[in-house]
């Protein structure tokens, strides 16, 4: 279905005109908030006697004490608040109902006034850990307008005080030409090393910590933006304090206060920003406080040189007949501001000690603060006089620019904050007269004409609850959801009641803005009378056609009991089928689940006597395997071994050979063939004895030319008459120990001089040899041999027998033994003892 109405009718502007719709006047609302003393030694002159009064009695060191009659000055507020109040309660009792009149589209002023350090920045902005007023009113407006923001840009200022309203194709063209112009910028300061700004501060902004979760109500069918301005009025200047051509020139240009259309006092050209959030606010009133005039005075360490002005300005305008877009209308757009306000502290030249600067800017400040004065006491002379004095708002630029405030075009409310102490009484008492002089001022209070277009409230959330139905069925597979209208008509209403006012003949805006409501609630009849006409057209043919489709569907309803009845029967019957089949079905699944039990047993089974057989053959194939590791170790390690052996036996069997070559050449060299010895004295008469082999196989008898004596080899003595000549002829190391053959009857000679040691009752005779064989055993070789005597008185010696002792260490067998392994028998022996007869062939 289409909408109702495609068009929406012309509306003339929103005005906020002087005067306009007056219905009753509000007092200014003075509030007092006392400083906590500074030292417990600090001397206070005040008293706070209700939550209304506060009694201030002056201290001996006043200006005037003696001309003072009354001792005692009570001053009346709308509230005072002790030393001990919180920042919750101040803003709760102070700045939430400016901050509700600025959602339902009024306009708001705020104060903080006192003398330097009396502690109004801490009020207005407070500390991290402890937010004031301003922070905690950003969180309330976005709390409250959170899920009815318009995207940025959708609102535009156009530079006179005013908005535009643009389409969304323009709107995003206006972000993505942000977001270059940021990155360009970004880029830039990259580029530059990372610069800070003039004064020096990069750090991003600490956002004060304020749990204000509190929301209020507003319309769903309006569509909101935030914008944020912040001047300063500094030697009655104004200059802003979010300039970023200001940035980069580092210095501030003055800007001129101008009246808009609406006869409302703005700063021309000021930069005014769109924020989404009070972080982003916040974080904006930081980078313009750090280039606020703040200077140091003798009363203030940070003392604000000028007056601040941060001014939130909350836009807002409804939705079309969907509920979807807003509407592309200037004149419908309401537009509402709050003004928080944190005055530069009066002072007096004698106590702060400032000269130069210091001194034009205290000048500056006390006469601004003084043209406020006088503009309130003349405004006050003129509600209670009934006179018509001009009200001097162009000699300073604070009052002008809040011009409108105190002309009727919203409300306007002062913190009046003071430090009790007696050292302040001179400048507190000046404050507190002119705190009691702001009660007195009369704000006409204004209620603006809000224009009613006659939709349907709660378009907006039935416009979402259709998109999602409507999203809901394409996700379905239906693609006709996708041509489904919404239209949700106008709501049958012609306005609000007859504005309640005074009307005087005399009073010609009373009697227009009559006119223009009379006019207003006739074209809404005129609208109302022709949508009724086209929906009662539009219901009739409804009508109509639902009429001929009823008649059919009764024609259809008829066939289709019939249909009904037989089909009936036929499920009655299948159903009886079924019941029987079900039973069937659920015994064969019992069977079923039994047998299936039984497999999943027997497979279990089976499966864990697999395991067991494979890990029985897993062991025994792992035995198998390390047996036969172990088997060739040891019969590699066995052949090893029996090489060695074999080699050891056959080196060992060479060296017999060898060593026994070696004997058979030596006694070859002192045996002849049939191993006879003479012994005969020489020529010379030499004491030593020659020794002569002679063959066996030769005659024993020599010829005379030979000049040898005859012996005879049958010469033979009593065995029981033997005695042995031990020859000796060298060193010998000791044998006793050795097993020795045995000779009873010795004679043991180391040199044989004579044949008389010999012959000389001897029979037979022992030659004693040591040395060394192959393996380094030592080796003692025993020749014995008999004695005969020669025909010429000498003797012969006739080899028959040869011993061999051999002596071996123990432990070196044990030790070569060891090195010998498999089954072949260790033999240890001591002592060794080789005999081998020579006998004559």
């Amino acid at each position: 279905m289409k909408p109702a109405r495609s068009k929406t009718p012309a509306r003339k502007p929103i005005c906020r005109s002087k005067s306009s719709n007056m219905i009753s006047k509000d007092p200014v609302q003075v509030y007092c908030r006392l400083r906590p003393m500074h030292s417990p030694t600090d001397v206070s002159c005040m008293k706070v006697t209700s939550d209304k009064t506060v009694v201030i009695t002056p201290p001996e060191s006043a200006a005037n004490f003696r001309t003072i009659t009354n001792k005692e000055i009570q001053t009346t507020f709308s509230h005072v608040f002790t030393p001990d109040a919180t920042q919750r309660e101040i803003f709760k009792t102070v700045a939430l109902p400016l901050v509700e009149n600025l959602i339902h589209g009024r306009n708001g002023l705020l104060f903080t006034y006192g003398v330097t350090g009396s502690g109004k920045t801490y009020t207005m902005t407070g500390e991290p850990q402890d937010a004031g007023i301003m922070p905690r009113c950003l969180n309330i407006i976005f709390n409250t307008i959170a899920n009815y923001q318009t995207k940025k840009f959708v609102f535009k200022p156009d530079k006179l005080n005013g908005f535009d309203v643009q389409s969304e194709a323009d709107a995003m063209l206006d972000r993505q030409h942000e977001l270059h112009t940021d990155f360009s910028q970004r880029t830039g300061r990259l580029g530059k090393h990372r610069k800070v700004d003039s004064d020096g501060d990069s750090n991003p902004a600490v956002v004060p910590e304020c749990n204000e979760s509190q929301s209020i109500t507003v319309d769903p069918d309006n569509a909101y933006a935030v914008f944020i301005t912040y001047v300063q009025i500094y030697n009655n200047g104004v200059y802003d304090l979010l300039d970023e051509d200001d940035i980069r020139t580092k210095t501030l240009q003055s800007k001129f206060v101008r009246e808009d259309g609406n006869k409302n006092m703005y700063v021309h050209a000021v930069t005014e920003v769109e924020v989404k959030s009070a972080e982003e606010a916040f974080e904006l009133f930081q980078r313009g406080q750090r280039k606020r005039r703040v200077a140091h005075t003798a009363l203030n360490a940070e003392s604000s040189r000028s007056h601040s002005v941060f001014t939130i300005r909350l836009v807002q305008a409804p939705l079309d007949c969907e509920g979807e877009h807003v509407m592309q209308d200037k004149r419908i757009v309401c537009v509402s501001q709050l003004s928080l306000v944190d005055l530069a502290g009066s002072e007096r030249t004698n106590r702060t000690k400032n000269t130069g600067q210091r001194l034009r800017e205290a000048g500056n400040i006390n006469n601004s603060l003084m043209t406020l004065r006088s503009c309130l006491e003349i405004l006050r002379e003129n509600q209670n006089q009934g006179t018509n004095k001009m009200i001097p708002y162009r000699d300073s630029k604070l009052t002008h620019l809040f011009k409108n405030y105190f002309d009727g075009e919203g409300q306007v409310r002062m913190i009046v904050c003071v430090n009790p102490r007696a050292d302040d009484y001179d400048e507190m008492i000046q404050v507190m007269k002119f705190a009691e002089m702001t009660q007195e001022v009369q704000i006409a209070r204004s209620n603006p004409v809000k224009l009613d277009l006659g939709f349907t409230p709660g378009r907006r959330q039935a416009n979402k609850i259709f998109k999602e139905a409507r999203t809901k069925l394409e996700k379905e597979g239906r693609p006709e959801a996708a041509d489904l209208e919404i239209d949700l008509g106008l709501v049958y209403s012609l306005g609000g009641p007859f504005p309640q006012l005074e009307a005087t003949l005399d009073n010609d805006q009373i009697i227009h803005s009559i006119i223009q409501f009379l006019k207003q609630r006739i074209h809404k009849r005129n609208i109302l009378e022709a949508d009724l006409q086209k929906k009662q057209e539009d219901f009739r043919r409804t009508l109509m056609v639902m009429i001929q489709e009823n008649e059919n569907l009764k024609v259809e309803v008829a066939s289709l009991k019939a249909t009904n009845t037989q089909q009936k029967k036929k499920i009655l019957a299948l159903e009886g089928h079924l019941c029987k089949t079900e039973t069937q079905i659920d015994n064969l699944l019992c069977k079923l689940n039994s047998a299936n039990e039984t497999i999943r047993s027997l497979q279990q089974e089976v499966k864990d006597r697999d395991l067991a057989l494979n890990q029985r053959l897993i062991d025994k194939q792992r035995v198998k395997q390390r047996y036969n590791t172990k088997m060739q170790v040891e019969t590699d390690k066995m052949n090893r071994e029996l090489e060695i052996k074999l080699r050891q036996q056959r080196e060992r069997l060479q060296n017999q050979m060898k060593e026994k070559d070696d004997k058979l050449r030596l006694v070859k060299q002192i045996i002849d063939d049939n191993g006879i010895i003479n012994v005969i004295p020489s020529k010379e008469q030499d004491p030593e004895l020659t020794t002569r082999v002679i063959s066996p196989n030769r005659d024993a008898r020599i010829s005379r030319k030979d000049r040898i004596p005859v012996a005879n080899p049958r010469y033979r003595r009593s065995q029981s008459a033997d005695r042995w000549i031990d020859h000796r002829p060298q060193a010998l190391v000791p044998i006793g120990t050795i097993l020795q053959p045995l000779m009873q009857r010795r004679r043991s000679v180391t040199r044989l001089t004579s044949p008389k040691k010999i012959t000389d009752g001897a029979s037979r005779y022992c030659l004693v040899a040591q040395e060394h064989d192959t393996d380094g055993e030592l080796e003692t070789k025993l020749y014995k041999g008999d004695i005969l005597p020669t025909s010429g008185g000498g003797a012969q010696v006739v080899f028959n027998d040869m011993e061999c002792l051999k002596q071996s260490s123990p432990k070196a067998r044990k030790r070569a033994g060891s090195r010998e392994e498999g089954n072949i028998d260790q033999v240890d022996i001591s002592t060794e003892t080789k005999r081998s007869r020579m006998t004559p062939s």
